[in-house]
């Protein structure tokens, strides 16, 4: 075999098609994200094709490896992944929409996230990652070929190279090319890597010409935009980021008045949002469950200051009701706590949040640790943070972490959890509720919201919960008052007194995601329990 690819062109090709595989992985989720979540369902079914089209790479690439003219194999291979990663993020949105249609609402699409997220991973993943399973073998060929190696020295030092490349390509996906470039940049940048590859290993003149004019009607295929979830009737698109985390959009709604609402939206196909902004500080209305945390200042009799700290804080709409609801000459001293800090961008530049002096804001901050380290003690304690719409972080609903709560609370300190949740009988209600409740030693009274699939849960410590009974419930405010009459009402609400006999949730043990896959699987098959 003539030695026309040198062993460092080939080891650098064997690098680079490992951080490509890796690139495609890691970003793979983020793309579906936006219609199926990034649960570990479809954390799950990712890698599962991955893997798949690996092993049938491999397969590939041994078959070509036999071939005589191992070089023109390779350039095939690389080019033809490069083209197959060009077009796939183009390609999500269209299989995205034909495995789950945009209209359905939630609880109807439920049933369709785990399998529609393998199908469009088949789909649009299988070629590229399967295409890159066939570099390494090849690569090995051609070292063994030219440089006369044994196949162990040639096979290790290809295993090597591409494990570290595949190193690279995982940290420089998600700290550099997404959060830089975006999505599209990112397999964009990872498509032209591989076509120059192709065009080194080709080598010869007739095969760098054919692959040179297939990368010219590749680029002339991705010259279009990729299609993300519409905008709902009326709203207008005001910023678009890709954080570490996520796809965030913030989006505006006008009416008769001017701008009435602004939504913050995170990897969203459906009918929600993560964060809410209306004009005036307060109560933003029926439906929306940021509301109930304005009670406990109310119960709790609130006097000079009201210390409260938001873990979850996305843009900051907890922070406003509070502030437009506190009983008058009562000062909020606020701690919020983001993980993603390009939330907290979007929130100061589109959502009025801005922090101060009593406003401390905490991005790029993990919850619980932020919790852990913090030596203040709260009035209010609110946990709001979820992945997508109903994806409850695992170390946000242990034992463990509500007994770290309760050491952040002062005695007579509210609790208050906002859950995704299809009724008072849902799985993932029932768990977080009595997981709570044995973590605080406290009962958990859990609220379902008027017009909403949200159950907020309260807890006090060392002082019992107002009684939805009694004159104490509603506070004097005209708003609040109606909102708690509503909360008042048989069947909105239910009591945990803490159950070691019921499910429990720990740092060990805790299946909340295997929960949530029941949740939505009882509200496709039990309409009655979809809640208020």
């Amino acid at each position: 075999m003539p030695t026309r690819t040198s062993s460092a062109l080939v080891l650098l090709i064997a690098a680079l098609g490992g951080a490509a595989t890796m690139v495609v992985e890691l970003s793979a989720v983020r793309l579906l994200a936006p219609w199926f979540g990034t649960s570990q369902a479809v954390w799950t079914n990712v890698i599962g094709v991955v893997l798949l089209a690996l092993s049938i790479g491999y397969l590939l690439g041994a078959r070509l490896s036999s071939g005589a003219r191992v070089e023109r194999s390779l350039a095939f291979v690389l080019f033809a992944a490069a083209a197959s990663a060009a077009w796939i993020p183009f390609l999500v949105p269209h299989a995205a929409r034909w495995f789950l249609p945009p209209e359905l609402a939630l609880d109807q699409a439920a049933g369709l996230l785990r399998w529609g997220s393998l199908a469009t991973a088949l789909v649009a993943f299988l070629p590229p990652a399967l295409l890159l399973g066939g570099v390494a073998p090849l690569c090995v060929e051609l070292l063994e070929r030219g440089a006369h190696r044994g196949a162990g020295s040639s096979g290790g030092r290809v295993l090597c190279v591409s494990t570290l490349g595949s190193l690279a390509g995982t940290f420089a996906t998600s700290y550099v090319l997404v959060p830089e470039f975006g999505l599209v940049r990112t397999f964009l940048a990872a498509a032209a890597v591989l076509a120059v590859l192709g065009l080194l290993a080709a080598w010869r003149g007739r095969e760098a010409r054919l692959a040179l004019w297939g990368l010219v009607a590749g680029s002339a295929w991705i010259a279009g935009d990729p299609r993300r979830p519409a905008l709902a009737e009326g709203a207008r698109l005001l910023e678009a980021r890709e954080s570490p985390y996520q796809s965030v959009r913030v989006v505006e709604f006008t009416g008769p008045r001017g701008v009435e609402r602004r939504e913050l939206q995170v990897n969203e196909a459906f009918d929600s949002f993560q964060s809410v902004w209306v004009k005036e500080p307060g109560l933003v209305g029926d439906g929306v469950y940021y509301d109930l945390f304005a009670l406990p200042p109310w119960w709790g009799s609130a006097t000079s200051a009201w210390h409260v700290a938001v873990l979850g804080l996305g843009a900051g709409t907890t922070l406003r009701v509070l502030e437009g609801t506190l009983p008058s000459g009562t000062r909020l001293d606020a701690l919020g706590v983001e993980i993603d800090p390009v939330v907290v961008e979007l929130g100061e530049r589109w959502m009025e949040l801005a922090p101060g002096p009593s406003r401390r804001v905490l991005g790029g901050w993990d919850a619980r640790a932020a919790l852990a380290h913090s030596a203040a003690s709260f009035d209010q304690i609110v946990l709001d943070a979820y992945s997508n719409q109903m994806e409850i972080p695992a170390h946000l609903c242990t034992r463990e972490f509500f007994q770290t709560v309760r050491e952040h609370l002062v005695p007579g300190g509210f609790l208050c959890v906002n859950v995704g949740a299809f009724g008072l009988e849902d799985p993932v209600l029932v768990a977080v509720a009595n997981t709570a409740a044995l973590g605080l030693c406290e009962p958990v009274l859990a609220f379902a919201v008027p017009f909403s699939r949200n159950v907020v849960l309260f807890a006090r410590r060392e002082r019992p919960l107002p009684d939805p009974a009694g004159a104490d419930f509603a506070p004097a405010p005209a708003g609040l008052a109606r909102l708690a009459r509503r909360l008042a009402l048989p069947g909105v609400r239910k009591r945990f007194e803490g159950d070691a006999a019921a499910p429990l949730l720990t740092d060990d043990r805790c299946d909340i995601e295997l929960l949530q896959l029941r949740s939505i699987e009882r509200a496709r098959f039990e309409p009655s329990g979809g809640g208020p």
